[in-house]
């Protein structure tokens, strides 16, 4: 085609596939959900731990979508327009994660020491601390907060997005940009708390000054991971397999291969200082991960979460190849469950223990959550019709 005005809505639709895999995940998080929900009167207190984990993984890729949404209206580039409705439709799910929220709170006492009365009061520092921070008051106001912050950013930057399919469109982009480079310092803020309330205070006798950004990381590493399997999915099929080139996904692997060097750089500053430091307070936190079983998590963390997929991701013909890095992108997503498994799970188990409740919830809230975001994805065109950018992808032999 000649022109992008002969491309119209109906030709950049996401291919019928997407629809199956609504189908196919609501199924899976609707039957996973009524299991959950019997596990939940069963075993409450590895339902609620199991749940927790759970959501902070499915979270994850929502806010690390949102996180690179922002990133590619910052820094443009044809790479980033391919796949910006990909991000798009993973942060228009908070809706439905905030929904999923709700059953944390319920369950705070069986998590959190620092919620607990009757440990409260037999140790000054959780009475400190609750006074100061960390109270199930300021727990659910926070969350609000956080919530807000994140919704109102999705909100803005969907609302702009679904105008750009109009021949009215603003030609410009700078709206994107003005909202996005505040957004992502909200969104590392934010992150940055909500990961000490939700995860960290686990463990109210630890601190880390650097855990907000070892989850930023693990955030975007996980959602980039995300998108290049629905772009391996749908670049099989038109229209995605006439705009998806091999140089954009060179450069997803390239992007892929910075996040996983991040993550590693983060997670390996945070023992490094913590061994240095060598203060029994510091060092409680990984003594747990060092015995048990849990060891082996760590050992596996460092292998196949950054060593491995470093030295595959140099190679510059395995980036380009689209079903290699599909796999590759799907393994980093286990690993990042196993990551958050690491963390939140050594809490709670001085040994390794993985239960069924742990699975069932996996499956019931990522059905849920796929099944929304295919929904998603299905509303719109894959591509911003009416995009100053949009042209440079469908037409590339017309851009320098």
């Amino acid at each position: 085609m000649s022109s992008t005005a002969q491309w119209t809505k109906s030709d950049l639709a996401a291919p019928p596939i997407v629809q199956t895999l609504q189908q196919r995940s609501l199924i899976v998080g609707a039957v996973f959900a009524v299991l959950s929900l019997i596990g939940a009167f069963l075993n409450p207190e590895e339902f609620f731990r199991a749940y927790l984990l759970a959501y902070m993984d499915w979270l994850g890729i929502a806010l690390g979508a949102m996180a690179l949404l922002m990133l590619t209206h910052m820094t443009g580039g044809t790479w980033a327009q391919a796949v910006r409705r990909i991000f798009e439709a993973a942060s228009r799910t908070f809706p439905l994660m905030a929904v999923l929220f709700i059953p944390l709170p319920f369950g705070i006492k069986r998590l959190y020491i620092w919620a607990q009365p009757a440990e409260v009061a037999k140790n000054k520092h959780l009475q400190e601390i609750t006074r100061s921070y960390l109270n199930t008051g300021g727990f659910i106001t926070r969350a609000v907060i956080y919530f807000a912050i994140w919704l109102t950013l999705a909100y803005f930057l969907n609302r702009w997005s679904a105008e750009q399919d109009s021949p009215s469109a603003p030609k410009s982009n700078l709206r994107f940009r003005i909202v996005s480079g505040p957004g992502m310092v909200l969104y590392a803020f934010t992150i940055t708390f909500a990961s000490i309330d939700w995860v960290m205070s686990l463990d109210p006798s630890w601190i880390s000054t650097i855990y907000g950004l070892l989850f930023l990381a693990g955030q975007l590493l996980s959602a980039l991971a995300f998108v290049i399997v629905v772009a391996g999915i749908i670049v099989k099929y038109r229209p995605a397999s006439e705009y998806i080139k091999p140089d954009y996904i060179h450069d997803y692997g390239k992007l892929l291969l910075t996040l996983v060097m991040v993550w590693a750089y983060f997670a390996y500053s945070q023992w490094l200082i913590i061994w240095a430091g060598n203060l029994p307070e510091e060092i409680s936190w990984y003594l747990k991960r060092l015995h048990g079983g849990w060891q082996y998590f760590g050992l596996l963390l460092a292998l196949f979460y950054f060593a491995f997929p470093f030295l595959f991701l140099l190679s510059r013909s395995f980036k380009r190849r689209i079903h290699t890095l599909v796999w590759l992108a799907a393994w980093l997503l286990f690993m990042r469950f196993v990551d958050l498994y690491w963390l939140i799970e050594p809490n709670f188990y001085k040994s390794v223990h993985i239960g069924w409740l742990h699975i069932v919830l996996s499956l019931a809230v990522g059905g849920l959550w796929l099944a929304m975001f295919s929904r998603n994805l299905r509303d719109r065109p894959l591509l911003p019709l009416y995009d100053i950018n949009t042209r440079a992808v469908l037409e590339p032999a017309h851009h320098g």
